[in-house]
Parts: structure tokens; sequence; C-alpha cells
């Protein structure tokens, strides 16, 4: 086994040193003067990464977490709420409205298709709804939607959109104000380069002011947008985690929005063309939109399975098999967030190593250089 590792997955993802560095500084009380500077600097960071002039709600939780403070906050039981699934994350948020007692009106796609906003426009003036729930980079399958035309949608027939955030913000353009977006929800540990354990919330004034009936604590938006107005935390903040984050948000800030969108383009390219190269298909489309993560089915008589383990156990480079009704039968490269074109190579070049090991028939040789030209040659508009 190799005694290097490599982290691929669509999250947790790569954290740079300057971030490891923050979160082993020595512990500082939340309510202190010590922490008081870095919050405060977190807290506009986000602003500035969300595109937002609204507070960006912090809360110690997953992802999920803080999808969950939306759940809490718009739903009230009984009331109608159209979700859009085309994969995992979109079965769970139909799963989550469902828990909390709203009127689940499903669109459903297949796994691997993008939604469309005329379908939302339509489902909509046949059955209006409260909120349109969105998925806006779909990790199980590497589609990226055209959020801004869904939103767009939602708004004509007078829905909140309420946005799954999680790996897309910091990678690809996410425009919360601009875009009319009610609800932005994200994670620290995918393009935010901070381990995982924070939720993040851009909430707009339409979406405070639908605020449902349902018991809240915890996540309560408004107990959570008060104490942060005052620069306090309504409950013992994780104060390490928002350290690392208040420095993965300056470095992305210091390299430029645009610079970083156009960084992940290049590396969705390269991974695109480096399978490609090899022989292989791609689950997800061929197109710059999917910039977050690439997924490649397996030749016929190869299970995807084996493909992640002999990575994993010979080379030590750690990817992500399918989900659902793709386990088997594809493997997710991550390229979200700390990446350069290296990482996505070295990766490419041990599926190629493990896929001849199983006996796969693929080009060799050619996958690597294929990236290359790919992430330095074309380019992004």
């Amino acid at each position: 086994m190799s005694g290097k590792r490599y982290l691929l997955t669509p999250g947790p993802t790569p954290v740079p040193p300057q971030v490891l560095a923050a979160l082993a500084a020595p512990i500082v009380h939340h309510r202190s003067p010590d922490f008081r500077p870095i919050y405060d600097r977190c807290l506009q960071r986000l602003r500035a990464v969300t595109r937002t002039k609204n507070e960006v709600l912090l809360f110690a939780a997953s992802g999920t977490g803080a999808f969950e403070s939306a759940v809490q906050n718009l739903v009230t039981r009984g009331e109608r709420h159209l979700v859009v699934t085309n994969g995992n994350f979109g079965e769970r948020w139909a799963a989550l409205t469902t828990a909390y007692g709203a009127d689940v009106d499903r669109l459903d796609y297949a796994w691997g298709e993008t939604p469309d906003p005329d379908d939302v426009r339509a489902r909509l003036r046949e059955r209006s709804a409260k909120a349109v729930w969105v998925v806006h980079s779909e990790t199980s399958t590497g589609v990226v939607s055209d959020v801004q035309a869904l939103a767009a949608a939602a708004k004509e027939e007078g829905a909140l959109i309420v946005v799954d955030a999680v790996s897309s913000l910091g990678a690809v353009p996410c425009e919360t104000d601009a875009w009319g977006l009610d609800v932005v929800v994200s994670g620290s540990q995918k393009a935010l380069m901070t381990p995982p354990g924070l939720g993040v919330c851009a909430v707009s004034d339409a979406a405070y002011a639908a605020a449902g009936e349902t018991p809240r604590f915890y996540f309560d938006w408004e107990r959570t947008r008060k104490a942060q107005s005052k620069l306090d935390a309504a409950f013992t903040p994780p104060v390490s985690l928002v350290a690392g984050l208040d420095v993965a948000l300056g470095l992305l800030l210091e390299e430029g929005l645009d610079a970083v969108y156009e960084r992940h383009v290049r590396l969705g390219r390269a991974a695109r063309a480096g399978a490609k190269a090899m022989g292989l298909d791609l689950f997800s489309p061929d197109d710059d939109r999917s910039a977050v993560v690439t997924a490649v089915r397996v030749p016929e008589g190869i299970d995807a399975g084996d493909v992640v383990k002999g990575l994993r156990d010979k080379h030590g480079i750690t990817i992500a098999g399918g989900q659902g009704d793709l386990k088997g039968k594809v493997f997710r490269l991550g390229h979200i967030g700390f990446f350069d074109v290296f990482d996505i190579t070295t990766a490419l070049a041990a599926v190629e190593l493990t896929l001849a090991e199983l006996g796969a028939d693929i080009e060799r040789g050619v996958a690597v250089t294929a990236a290359l030209e790919a992430y330095e040659h074309t380019q992004v508009a």
C-alpha cells in the first residue's frame, strides 16, 4: 500500500495547510475578545462567498443539519412543497420534508438527468407550492443544475426557492441575491475546504417572513440571526472550525471567485478527458457545468467497488463509488476545493493501473496526457 494518501471523494475534501494550522491553534473562549474578530471576519467572508447582503447563519452541524433548519423554519404540517429529485440528495430532501409533515409534491427525474425549469413552471401552475427545493450540485451523479433558471421559474409562480449548495458553494457560481435565491444551504467540508462540522444557511427576507409553525429551538433562524447580529452565538460554536473556515474563505477570496470557478471548470475538463481517453464512458454530463464531480461508468464485467478498493488499498487514493441503483456501476472522482491538475492526473493514472489489473480492456498510457491537454489548452468562456 502507498504510504501517501490522496482524498478525491465528493466530500470531505482535502484541507489546505493554512487551514490545518488554524485548526491547531490554542482554543479560545467563544465569547472572548480573542474570538470575536475571527467570528466577525468569518461571517463577513461567508456573505462575500455566498454573494448576499444578508446574514449567513452558521450552525455546528453538517450540511444536512443546515438543510433541516430550512425545513424546520419553512415547513408547516400539511403545506404543499415541491421537491425536485434527480439523485441521492434530492431523495434525501424529499424524505426530510416528508418527515416534517409537508405535503410533498415530487418532480422526479432519472438519476443523471438535469431538471428542466419549464417542468417546474408547469408543475407549479398545475399545483401551487410554498417552496421549491432543488439540489444545485448532485454529487451522486455529477449533475450541476441551472439554479438560476429554476429559481426564475419558481419566482414566476410565487414560490420560494430553497437550494442545496452543499457541494457547489465555492466551486461553481451561486449568486444568492442576483438570482433571487431564498435559502442557500452549504457545509464546510467540500468546496469551502474545511473539515466537516459547520452548516451554512443564507436566508432571504422573504424566507424569514414565510417562517412556518413547526416547533424549533437549536435550528431556529431568528434566534441565530439575532445572536450573530451582536457577534454572539446562540449556542457554543466549534471555535477551531470557525477559525479554520475563516482562513479557507480568505484563501478563496484571495484567489478570486471567478478564478476559483475557472479552476474547477478546468479540473472537470481534465477528469473527463482522461476518462474518455482510456475509452471509458461518462455518467455525468460532458459539459463545463460538471465542475464538481466526475462520474464514470465502469467497463462491462467490472464492479466499481473493486475499482474503489484497488485504488485505496494499493495506491492510497480514496475515491467514491456509486450510490443507490448506481452502486457497482460507476465510480466518482471529486475535484472540489483544494485541488490542482496533478491531483487529477495522479488519480487517473491509478484508475488506469487498477482497471488493467482487473482485466478491463482500456487504452493505456494516454489518460494523463489527455487530462493535461484539456486543463492547459482549452479556453474557459
